[in-house]
């Protein structure tokens, strides 16, 4: 009881209605009223109808403070209406005048805002205006009483000396949030599978009063002391940001509960071990999760002027042990977030508590965080996912991390979230005798001035006095004139403080308000093309993965797409398939200041060149703060050390977002929930072998590479050239450039025995033992899939000489034609008069073998009728001639497979193998398998960055939680999935 009446006090519960200041200026405004008879007019404020929501039954004074100004001689108005929790008659007993008309009023308060045509010129109103921020949706309204002349004081500027609010509701947001939000907890669990005492908790406006709420919780808590919650979800730990009069109206509620509070630095223990015939309640002040940048410790004051020194701690220190936030804190702009949209998706990972009985009837609980009531209401602030405020008709919204979506369901993934941005409206008449008390202090100086020429100083009381005594016999404005000059408004600071415009013009104090409107305005200039909400997203590339990506970002009506393309006509066909896309003709290397004016103008550019010029989008991505997101290696931008591209994106506040596509990318993904399960689980990863390979469906292999092409087969001819290091068994492996080696070293695959196929590494696989956190496996290789025949193939044409990438004077574009009978003589040093069955001899010698000879064959080298188009170089000569020859033809369709082979030892000393296999088909006349597996991921994470749900700066790989789980799960969506088969042996 000594800890409630504590509670009750520090809310003000127990302050009298009138003090002895205002029963003094109460008294004032009496005596002003006299002069009536005078000629002097007498006071006049209205209490407008508040028609914002169907749940607005509030009022800003309650009819006992309504007597009190009435006894004083104050005249009041009160506009009719049934809504309100105090009826009509309660105000006309009190003395107030029922009526439509208020214009009589010279003050005007209300709670919500008012509708702009509504609003009548030159009056004083006072309403919580939710402008101070420069919110978008309430600008109409401010332009409006700027316009109209109308003297704006808003309650949530109304502060002490010490910048604490002396009117709000504060209280009774906390008291009705923490109602709601058990309320919506037992519905929750009950959908997890867990019946418990919060189902008889009802929402907030089904009691009469809060004594009735409490009798419930009451009765609630006594289930829960007799142990009767289920053992298999473990303990519920509550945390409550700050200790304000939200929090501590949560509370209030919270300890009708068997309660225990603990310290933050308790929460894992607790969170893992308590006990469950309570719960606990764990209060956490700022110092103890927001810290200094530069590490120096909690500064109150600093913090209050300069938010953006600091972080916060709470997403990885606080929320991973919290199964319910209350959240009532207020937020600036500035301040840190205590949880960002990145943040939820680790946040809301299964919990492994094996200790924790389990049955199939009997589940745990998917993970730990499973509500949040966010009192705050704050859109964007400091939950970042909660995007949009719940109502009172709709009070919950299931928050879906992983695909940050929001559905309206107690059933499925996700976290529970409560945001009604007008809560204490569900006990209406408590909020408002709260709300009135603190109020009608403040009334006298809202509803007259104490302005005299002669004395503008407000001074003391008895300053006052003297002053209104003197504006009796010297001046006739003793009644609050919002025409009068703001310097001339005499009222106390809390007042004045907080009149947010005055005479046409923001206030001094308010003047920000424009500029950080200007601000927001010119951050979202580059997404207005349609609407201020809409995003730019400029791809480059128009050809077959770029589909996909196009079609995937059309989905969200509000991303606008710009195509660029060297190839006109690419560009503009894949825009006219797709809504809100644009087609631009651009070569990025002759005209680079055209490609710098289309990324400045967008918000996120997508790279599908060849990697080649990834550094140079890169740089321009930088230099115009523009995210951007890439398929290919990141080595492309780190081979330099000296471009510095991860530092140079950090410092722009850049995020680039490389290695988005199948391999690599999907490979990353799939390899890395399996490496992060077995971390979790204790178990350590000793081996990892990663294949992966776009091939032609099978009926369509027969050609002499068993292989098609759906682009440049350029790049496939050089990472055949590249050399290979790996790790097996524990040695380290190394393969020289140039090709032959490599092809040598391919091994047979039998994991899908209907495939023919073969396999060779690729690449250096050792810097992923790192990359992956697998540095004690002895094996890390990843390769290449090939149908078999490929790479005997390609050794054949390497030994003829037909894959050299540097220059040949045959092969000049300007030299004499040439057929490619005759280069094969030229590369064989044999005569081009040489009989054709001489010259085959001399090439079966060169390459090896028949089957070779017979491949060279089928693929038209040894035509003698059209001339060779010549590329310089005898590798991208035959790039060319293939990219016509080995393409895919109309219903032809391809495939796309993907494996790994993961080596597991668990701390038994059991082993264990996964086998991961994903294996995806083209469409015919559709998208291939490969533009598939390499668009989607590459358009999801253009999303998620749209989206923000990834935030980190500098070059980014796909490596993390936050990153891979979404992804997966929406790769899923489009039937990208892989298989996973799992097989255990005894060491």
């Amino acid at each position: 009881m000594h800890v409630r009446n504590m509670i009750l006090r520090r809310s003000g519960h127990f302050r009298p209605l009138l003090n002895s200041a205002t029963s003094s200026r109460l008294h004032m405004v009496s005596a002003a009223s006299k002069h009536t008879l005078s000629g002097f007019s007498q006071p006049v404020m209205a209490i407008r109808r508040e028609d914002q929501s169907i749940w607005e039954r509030r009022a800003p004074l309650a009819p006992n403070h309504v007597r009190k100004l009435v006894k004083n001689k104050v005249k009041v108005l009160v506009q009719p209406s049934n809504r309100r929790a105090y009826p009509m008659k309660a105000y006309a007993s009190a003395g107030a005048i029922i009526q439509e008309d208020i214009s009589d009023a010279s003050l005007i308060i209300g709670i919500k805002k008012p509708p702009v045509e509504l609003l009548l010129p030159n009056k004083t109103y006072c309403f919580f205006s939710h402008t101070i921020k420069a919110q978008e949706a309430n600008m109409p309204l401010l332009d409006a009483i700027l316009e109209k002349n109308i003297r704006l004081i808003d309650y949530e500027k109304m502060t002490d000396s010490q910048g604490a609010r002396v009117v709000a509701f504060g209280k009774w947001a906390g008291v009705a949030g923490m109602i709601n939000i058990l309320n919506g907890l037992g519905i929750r669990l009950l959908a997890l599978g867990h019946h418990t005492p919060f189902m008889y908790i009802g929402p907030a406006h089904n009691y009469r009063s809060s004594d009735m709420a409490k009798q419930v919780f009451r009765d609630a808590g006594y289930e829960i002391s007799l142990g009767l919650m289920p053992k298999s979800m473990g303990p519920l730990t509550f945390v409550f940001t700050g200790s304000g009069n939200v929090s501590q109206g949560a509370q209030e509620m919270f300890q009708e509960l068997p309660y225990e509070y603990i310290e933050p630095k308790d929460l894992p223990k607790v969170a893992t071990h308590g006990a469950i015939n309570k719960v606990y309640g764990c209060v956490v002040s700022r110092d103890a999760h927001y810290v200094r940048k530069d590490g120096g410790p909690f500064n109150a004051d600093e913090f209050q002027n300069h938010p953006d020194w600091y972080s916060s701690t709470f997403a990885e220190k606080i929320a991973p042990y919290a199964s319910c936030i209350i959240n009532g804190i207020y937020w600036a702009p500035s301040a840190p977030r205590l949880i960002t949209i990145p943040d939820a998706k680790n946040l809301l990972q299964p919990a492994s508590q094996p200790w924790l009985p389990t049955s199939l009837g009997c589940p745990q609980l998917p993970h730990r965080l499973l509500a949040i009531c966010d009192i705050s209401a704050d859109p964007g602030g400091s939950i970042e996912f909660m995007s949009e405020c719940t109502t009172i008709d709709k009070p919950f919204c299931l928050y879906d991390a992983n695909q940050h979506t929001n559905t309206e369901s107690f059933a499925g993934p996700g976290v529970l979230v409560c945001s009604i941005d007008n809560m204490p409206a569900q006990l209406p008449r408590e909020a408002t005798d709260f709300f009135g008390a603190l109020l009608l202090p403040y009334i006298p100086d809202m509803v007259i001035s104490l302005y005299h020429p002669n004395h503008t100083d407000p001074g003391t009381y008895t300053n006052r006095l003297h002053n209104l005594s003197l504006s009796y016999r010297q001046s006739s404005q003793i009644i609050s004139d919002a025409t009068q000059p703001f310097e001339a408004y005499n009222a106390r600071p809390v007042v004045k403080n907080a009149v947010i415009a005055t005479n046409n013009k923001l206030a001094p104090s308010f003047e920000y308000i424009e500029e950080l409107r200007n601000s927001k305005k010119k951050s979202n200039s580059k997404a207005m093309s349609v609407d201020q909400s809409s995003k730019k997203v400029l791809v480059l590339g128009a050809g077959y993965v770029a589909s996909p990506v196009v079609e995937y970002l059309s989905r969200d009506s509000n991303v606008r797409i710009t195509v660029a393309s060297a190839l006109r006509d690419e560009a503009e066909q894949l825009a006219q398939k797709h809504q809100n896309t644009d087609a631009v003709c651009l070569d990025i290397q002759r005209r680079p200041e055209e490609l710098a004016k289309l990324i400045q103008e967008h918000d996120l550019c997508i790279s599908l060149l060849p990697y080649g010029l990834h550094g140079k989008v890169a740089d321009l991505c930088i230099a115009h703060h523009v995210n951007m997101v890439t398929a290919s290696y990141s080595n492309v931008l780190t081979a330099n050390p000296d471009a510095s591209y991860h530092q140079r994106a950090v410092d722009a506040d850049v995020t680039i977002l490389n290695e988005m596509g199948l391999d690599p990318g999907i490979d990353h993904l799939l390899a890395m929930e399996c490496f992060d399960e077995v971390k979790e689980l204790g178990g350590k990863v000793t081996s990892f072998r990663s294949f992966c390979g776009g091939l032609p469906a099978p009926e369509f292999s027969d050609n002499p590479l068993r292989y098609k092409f759906s682009w440049n087969p350029r790049g496939v001819f050089l990472a055949a050239l590249n050399g290979a290091r790996f790790i097996d068994n524990g040695k380290i492996v190394e393969i020289p450039p140039g090709g032959v080696d490599l092809m040598e070293s391919v091994k047979p695959f039998d994991f899908l025995p209907g495939f023919n196929l073969e396999g060779y590494s690729n690449r250096d696989s050792l810097h992923y033992l790192k990359e992956y956190g697998i540095e004690g496996a002895t094996t890390c290789m990843r390769g290449t899939l090939r149908y078999k025949g490929y790479t005997d193939c390609l050794i054949g044409l390497m030994k003829l000489g037909m894959l050299q990438p540097t220059p040949h004077p045959a092969l000049h574009p300007d030299g004499p034609d040439v057929t490619w009978r005759k280069l094969i003589a030229i590369l064989t040093n044999q005569s081009s008069n040489n009989l054709l069955e001489n010259l085959k001899r001399s090439v079966a010698e060169k390459v090896g073998s028949l089957e070779r000879l017979q491949a060279v064959e089928q693929l038209g080298l040894f035509d003698n009728t059209t001339p060779v188009i010549k590329h310089n170089t005898p590798l991208d000569t035959l790039a060319h001639h293939l990219a016509k020859t080995l393409t895919y033809e109309k219903n032809e369709r391809d495939l796309v497979i993907l494996r790994h082979d993961i080596g597991i030892t668990w701390p038994n000393n059991t082993k264990e193998s996964r086998e991961i296999t994903l294996v995806v088909y083209g469409e015919p006349n559709g998208y291939t398998a490969m533009a598939k597996t390499v668009g989607y991921p590459a358009a999801i994470g253009a999303k998620m960055l749209l989206d923000k749900e990834i935030q980190r700066k500098g070059l980014v790989m796909p490596l993390s939680k936050d990153i891979y789980r979404p992804v997966l799960q929406r790769l899923e969506q489009e039937g990208i999935k892989a298989v996973q088969r799992t097989h255990r042996f005894e060491s």
